[in-house]
């Protein structure tokens, strides 16, 4: 059996986040899915160190790369359309499961059990699911605050939305609040404030 798997992934850069809007800084799915996974890490960890979490890290940050994977096929759906309406939203999620299952059954069978709660979101554990959501969140606030950074005032709405949302998990998750509170800041220097 010749498996298409890699060929779904490697196909994520070619897919544009952001596509609705201008920005001056253009972000495609994999660079998402890396940050996403990096943060998705970095807070386990948090959570671990000063939390006393036992949540994996490893496994968070690899649910946290796959957790786009539908976006090969269907593209990058704006937040605002997607959630706009709550049957639309049930019938997008129906769609994108129908991708995340078509990415399984590329991989030969043997593997499936592997990767299924790792690619379809439905079988994702929760605690690891609500880890990626606040990551993915944190990436989008942080892609806007960098938007807006460069005077492009198209994202301000998108920073307030993002805010609100990142309250709660900040109320609920500390190690969300730990981390923008100790990386947020830093994010946003040039390359040679990164060495002071």
């Amino acid at each position: 059996m010749n498996s298409a798997f890699l060929a779904w992934i490697l196909r994520m850069p070619l897919i544009k986040r952001w596509a609705l809007m201008h920005a001056v800084k253009n972000e495609n799915v994999a660079e998402h899915s890396h940050q996403v996974a990096v943060i998705a890490h970095l807070l386990a960890v948090i959570r671990n160190t000063y939390f006393k979490g036992t949540i994996n890290a490893e496994k968070a940050a690899t649910i946290a790369l796959y957790h786009e994977v539908s976006e090969t096929k269907l593209q990058d759906i704006n937040h605002v359309t997607k959630y706009h309406n709550p049957d639309l939203t049930r019938e997008f999620k129906k769609i994108e499961e129908m991708a995340e299952l078509e990415c399984l059954k590329t991989l030969p069978i043997e593997l499936q059990p592997v990767f299924k709660p790792l690619l379809v979101q439905k079988e994702v554990d929760p605690e690891y699911k609500t880890l990626v959501k606040a990551a993915d969140l944190i990436s989008a606030y942080l892609k806007a605050c960098d938007e807006l950074r460069f005077q492009n005032s198209e994202f301000s709405h998108v920073k307030t939305r993002l805010e609100k949302m990142l309250l709660e998990y900040r109320n609920t998750m500390p190690e969300v609040d730990y981390f923008l509170t100790i990386f947020q800041e830093k994010c946003f220097v040039s390359v040679d404030q990164l060495a002071e």
